[in-house]
């Protein structure tokens, strides 16, 4: 037994080994985004497997033990584990985030931190990760607060990255200044209008069974399509001289996001036809839920934490705003150019900040938004998790309508889209 333990790890150590000293300048957000992975998948198969497991360890159930030294819940032991892994992962990215501060130019020694030492983050990740389970509940039960706030933040970050694509996508192909591409935008709005007015229709056969009185789904339906409605009408109008493939792509949105609003109502829930009739869940379901929850923070976190929408560094020249202090010609050019001023092209430390609040956003979905449930063996389920998507859905209209009227309630401003 112990021989094949000790093949295991340095089967282990020598696959790390071989996956850090293959990862170059160009994949090290690839290289964060299999850490952050690797932590969601972590968290998913302790919250399933190690729960019962902590319960049997003496030292662990002593130190989990509630006021009245009552065991606590299987649902409790979950929502531990979960966070506790996610706070280790926080923990990684933040300190990463306080250590990038001021890196602006590429020959600072930071940078190739940030793009190298892999076997040594490797081994700090997995150590905080194990460290957070012998943290007394006070600290766990602090930052599982907290997280909702910074689940929160992460999903405005995710809004407001939503809104800066439509909107780059929109002036693409109006800049091409072509017959096809005018009836391509409206092609495709047209067909988001439709694809997002037809799922509005299907849910409520889905959230509204018929005898039943579910008044609250019928609002949150017809919310949608009202929002939808109006996302046409504003930016159509002439003061505003919008355009109608934004408001498109924003009424598709939230109608999907009222529909996984709606579907993560509880399973008992009368009024949640889709799901009402079995309380059990496939093995198979649950892995398409992690995987599509990956992939999803996954994206924004890159995406957000890569985007000069968001922040890029100050001293990064502009195109054009400079010139070279040597020609190229000149025999001291060579002695200059290792040590000439080369800005990095995104701010790594907002880059690990999205990484630290996606941690605690991907910890809020597989906790429930650590709220107690009679489905605790589901992923993002109860109502909590509910009315967070809900509101993602109302601020995500906020935005995109503020977006449209600012520019004529502020005139003397200057808006950039």
């Amino acid at each position: 037994m112990s021989c094949l333990f000790s093949c295991c790890a340095s089967l282990a150590c020598g696959c790390c080994t071989s996956v850090a000293s293959g990862i170059t300048k160009k994949s090290a957000r690839i290289a964060y985004c299999g850490l952050f992975g690797a932590s969601l998948v972590i968290s998913w198969v302790l919250r399933e497997v190690a729960s019962p497991l902590l319960q049997k360890i003496p030292f662990i159930k002593s130190s989990y033990q509630g006021i009245n030294n009552a065991d606590h819940t299987k649902e409790w032991y979950q929502t531990s584990t979960v966070l506790r892994v996610s706070l280790g992962n926080f923990l990684f990215f933040v300190v990463l985030a306080i250590i990038m501060i001021g890196v602006k130019d590429q020959n600072d020694r930071r940078d190739s931190w940030h793009h190298g030492g892999w076997i040594g983050k490797m081994i700090i990740w997995f150590l905080l990760i194990v460290l957070m389970f012998f943290m007394p509940n006070v600290i766990v039960d602090i930052y599982g607060i907290l997280s909702k706030f910074g689940a929160g933040l992460f999903l405005l970050v995710q809004v407001i990255l939503l809104l800066d694509f439509t909107y780059t996508w929109n002036d693409a192909w109006v800049e091409k200044d072509e017959h096809k591409w005018y009836m391509a935008l409206l092609a495709v709005s047209v067909g988001c209008y439709i694809a997002a007015f037809t799922l509005s229709g299907i849910l409520f056969i889905w959230f509204n069974p018929s005898g039943q009185d579910c008044g609250l789904n019928v609002f949150f339906i017809v919310m949608t399509m009202i929002l939808a409605f109006a996302f046409a009408v504003i930016a159509l109008h002439p003061k505003v001289n919008g355009s109608l493939l934004p408001a498109s792509v924003i009424s598709v949105y939230c109608a999907y996001v009222c529909y996984t609003g709606l579907s993560s109502e509880p399973r008992d829930y009368i009024c949640n036809g889709l799901h009402n009739k079995s309380k059990a869940v496939s093995t198979s379901t649950l892995i398409l839920g992690l995987i599509t929850t990956v992939l999803s923070v996954l994206y924004s976190a890159v995406r957000a934490g890569s985007s000069k929408a968001f922040l890029s560094p100050p001293s990064s020249p502009r195109a054009g705003a400079t010139s070279p202090l040597l020609s190229p010609d000149d025999p001291e050019a060579g002695e200059k150019k290792d040590s000439e001023f080369r800005p990095v092209s995104y701010s790594y430390t907002f880059f690990h900040l999205i990484f630290a609040l996606a941690s605690m956003y991907s910890a809020m979905l597989l906790s429930g938004w650590t709220s107690s449930s009679d489905s605790a063996d589901l992923i993002d389920v109860g109502w909590a998790s509910v009315w967070v998507k809900i509101c993602t859905e109302w601020v995500t209209a906020g935005l995109y309508i503020w977006s449209l009227l600012a520019p004529i309630l502020m005139p003397d401003r200057e808006f950039f889209s």
